[in-house]
């Protein structure tokens, strides 16, 4: 029995849940509209998977004193867990002015996890700055016309589309 046992398994095995999770985190994250469809269990989940993270960035922007660069590089690094590791792939370009071995060159491409951590603190932490939780909104959809799952449309709270409907 699962009496008193915390959070869903959405029927993954923990490896693929958490990085379920941080896929989801990521597109929500990096979403131009900042919103994502997904099922109502994932999107239960995902609000204080997103929440947490959020916290930390607000945390980053509110540090002063001697010791807040270096609090900020911690809780970047700390924000980076929930997100997919960046950079450890490289993309071969050909160079344009290949020399006599056809030479190319290594181009180091952001992935999604990194541009989500650098949205994070850049845009997020100061949006939320004198927020105390309550990052996301859950609404429900109804049911999806193929296998009955529930939708739901998890976002964040004050963005520029909804800031822009209220003036």
């Amino acid at each position: 029995m699962r009496h008193l046992k915390a959070h869903r398994k959405l029927g993954r095995t923990t490896e693929h849940r958490i990085s379920l999770l941080r896929n989801l985190a990521t597109s929500l994250i990096t979403a131009e509209k900042e919103y994502i469809i997904t099922t109502v269990p994932k999107a239960k989940e995902l609000r204080p998977f997103v929440e947490k993270v959020i916290t930390l960035a607000r945390r980053a922007e509110n540090l002063t004193g001697d010791e807040a660069a270096s609090g900020k590089v911690h809780l970047r690094r700390q924000a980076s867990r929930f997100f997919h590791a960046g950079n450890s792939t490289f993309k071969r370009e050909q160079s344009r002015f290949r020399g006599a071995k056809g030479a190319t060159k290594d181009k180091i491409v952001r992935t999604a996890g990194v541009l989500a951590v650098q949205r994070l603190f850049d845009e997020l932490g100061t949006r939320y700055k004198d927020r105390n939780g309550g990052y996301t909104r859950i609404i429900k959809l109804g049911r999806r016309s193929g296998d009955n799952a529930e939708m739901a449309v998890i976002e964040l709270v004050d963005n520029p589309r909804e800031l822009a409907a209220k003036k």
